[in-house]
């Protein structure tokens, strides 16, 4: 099959699908087409848990930050004391 063979076909297809000019074309209904109330709900639910994970991974976050910021501390009063730190044993 060569190249042209395949574009003839393709346009033959083509022809035979087309819609007669003369037919208005069809336009969906806008009631049928609109996610409505169950969309809607779901995309809520959606952005609430987007939310929600984005307040508990900020929350996390500044757990660890704190958690490090503690360990500094410990570590730099341990070295004015002269006592080796966790991390050098």
């Amino acid at each position: 099959m060569t190249v042209s063979t395949l574009f003839e076909a393709a346009w033959r297809l083509q022809a035979l699908t087309a819609q007669d000019p003369s037919l208005p074309p069809e336009t969906p209904d806008p009631n049928t087409v609109t996610p409505g109330v169950i969309g809607f709900a779901v995309m809520a639910l959606v952005g609430i848990a987007a939310v929600l994970l984005a307040f508990d991974m900020n929350r996390r976050v500044r757990r660890i930050n704190y958690r490090e910021q503690a360990r500094e501390k410990i570590a730099a009063e341990a070295a004015e004391r002269g006592e080796p730190s966790e991390h050098d044993k």
